[in-house]
């Protein structure tokens, strides 16, 4: 008698588990069945503010697998339909038909959450007005592209300056739009300790677009024709004839809290090594919904990206398909760009760090992404922490221009293994005089925080 898998969620977990268990199951013997409430499925929200900043051409290069190539494999995707209530006890989910308004329950042997995140939409006077927009899927790309195009004037405020903060900001500013980033905290880009955010600040002014920190937004001000025509603080007003709000996710899981299945310090699903929602056999949960173990720390955090979703579908599919697999844990590495300045970390920030009780030293050092006589040398600034006592590599921040970013690859292999900086010192890293110095940045900043270490006692 065959099962039938029920998936909330059609983008990378949800959709990464089904193909997977389909892979080790045929629908003899595994009925999958899948709920979308959007217009597209397995896209990628990462792409989406280089789709509007015009270096990805077309919305469609997005999009991994349609709807209809992954009903040619037997899975049973139904779009528009958003899943309204999950029964636990009587194993089955209550869905909604978005253009008729039909409403049905659905039975499931075993269920896969992947319900994302949901983007903070601060309750602000005038939030909601036209030419105020977020960057969650593909129809807000859509829908800020079309309203750039009808824009009025050229004046445009991203509101936050996080990841998708400073990649629209540099999208806003290929569109011809003078930029104004508003923060709430001092500096840009709150994932590095704010000396690094500094950076961050200095070189985006030097770009052209005017980041103001300490200045949390109190009003989105409107004219006369209900459209947005600035966006108050505290210290001023900044006019926009467009507005783009870059302050973050939090996860997706209303479903789950009135399910009564357990929810974590962000209010994201709590769920074991192989991706199983603690306390319950048959219900699995997977990407931006979920908390996941922080090597480093040993927590559990929030960290919605599209690698992890992808890796947690995997992981659950293999399960549910009658396999085994684990998600261990992350250690936090993110990378990310405005315009020809790269900013990447991985692991502890300083804060993080306090905050678990972790004694530790730092290290700042500047160097260059080739050697130094070679043409296109271009600077780069390594920050990393580590352990007081035992040297144990803590985390690493990267800011500066080609080449600099994927260089935090390196510490995120060390601090998976769990390296000392001192035994980072002898990696043996590819050199030559187009691709590093003969000391690599990240084994100058490690020789260095080796010294710190020692110094320390």
């Amino acid at each position: 008698m065959s099962e039938r898998l029920v998936v909330i969620g059609g983008d990378a977990a949800g959709m990464s588990a089904a193909s997977q268990a389909r892979r080790l199951k045929g629908p003899e013997e595994l009925e999958i069945v899948a709920f979308e409430r959007g217009h597209f499925s397995s896209y990628s929200a990462c792409g989406i503010p280089y789709w509007v900043g015009g270096d990805v051409p077309v919305r469609d290069a997005l999009i991994a697998r349609a709807p209809e190539e992954h009903r040619a494999r037997d899975i049973d995707l139904r779009m528009r339909t958003e899943v309204t209530e999950i029964d636990v006890a009587g194993q089955r989910v209550r869905a909604r038909d978005l253009e008729s308004g039909a409403e049905s329950w659905t039975g499931f042997d075993k269920l896969v959450i992947a319900t994302g995140a949901r983007p903070l939409r601060p309750p602000l006077p005038g939030i909601d007005a036209p030419g105020v927009h977020g960057v969650q899927t593909l129809d807000d790309g859509q829908a800020l592209l079309e309203s750039l195009s009808a824009a009025r004037g050229r004046r445009a405020v991203v509101v936050g300056a996080g990841y998708i903060g400073v990649e629209m900001a540099e999208a806003l500013l290929g569109h011809g739009f003078e930029v104004t980033v508003l923060n709430r905290s001092e500096q840009p880009m709150a994932t590095l300790d704010p000396d690094m955010g500094r950076l961050v600040h200095e070189a985006m002014d030097g770009l052209g677009i005017t980041t103001v920190g300490s200045a949390p937004v109190t009003k989105i001000l409107t004219g006369e024709d209900g459209r947005v025509r600035a966006v108050a603080t505290d210290s001023g007003e900044y006019p926009a004839d467009v507005v783009v709000l870059g302050t973050g996710v939090v996860p997706e899981t209303s479903l789950a809290r009135a399910a009564g299945l357990p929810l974590g310090t962000y209010d994201g699903l709590l769920t074991d090594l192989s991706m199983r929602v603690r306390g319950h056999g048959n219900i699995w949960a997977g990407g931006d919904c979920v908390e996941v173990r922080d090597l480093v720390s040993g927590r559990e955090r929030h960290v919605p990206l599209g690698t992890h979703a992808n890796k947690h579908g995997q992981v659950i599919g293999s399960n549910v398909g009658g396999g085994y697999a684990t998600f261990p844990g992350v250690v936090g590495t993110a990378v990310s760009k405005v315009c020809d300045l790269e900013i990447a970390r991985t692991g502890l920030r300083e804060k993080d760090a306090r905050e678990v009780g972790l004694q530790y030293v730092t290290v700042t050092v500047e160097s260059t992404s080739r050697a130094g006589y070679y043409p296109g040398a271009a600077p780069m600034t390594v920050k990393m922490l580590a352990e007081r006592r035992t040297g144990r590599l803590l985390g690493v921040q990267i800011v500066g221009r080609e080449g600099a970013g994927k260089r935090v690859d390196i510490a995120a292999v060390a601090l998976t293994a769990g390296m000392t900086v001192e035994a980072m010192t002898a990696l043996d890293l590819g050199y030559a005089p187009p691709f590093s110095p003969v000391w690599d940045p990240v084994l100058v900043a490690a020789r260095k925080a080796t010294g710190a270490v020692r110094a320390a006692g």
